[in-house]
């Protein structure tokens, strides 16, 4: 597999690729200093191949890269980062409760 993540400005939407095939997407929405997260999907077919850990993984980077806070409202990006507290930094600390992030710990 020849795996890449691409932000697809123009779509709204970070994209992971085969090759040329897409096989997942993030979608996002940036508004001032804030990145929205809404949803996240992977292909069913290519499903328990960590690729939508590698999606998101790289989504946080890019916003972190773009100094962005981020609003995970995505279930997915949520669990992410509940999983992965050293990048909690990117929810402002008076969002994650709402986002049900108040107990991870970074």
């Amino acid at each position: 597999m020849d795996i890449t993540v691409v932000d697809v400005p123009e779509r709204g939407r970070f994209e992971i690729r085969d090759g040329d095939r897409v096989v997942g997407l993030a979608s996002y929405h940036v508004d001032g200093g804030a990145m929205t997260l809404p949803h996240t999907e992977i292909d069913p077919a290519m499903g328990g191949q960590g690729l939508g850990t590698r999606l998101v993984r790289d989504v946080l980077s890019a916003a972190r890269e773009r100094h962005l806070h981020v609003l995970p409202y995505c279930s997915f990006i949520r669990k992410y980062l509940h999983d992965h507290p050293e990048e909690l930094d990117l929810v402002a600390e008076g969002d994650r409760a709402t986002f049900g992030l108040e107990t991870a710990r970074s």
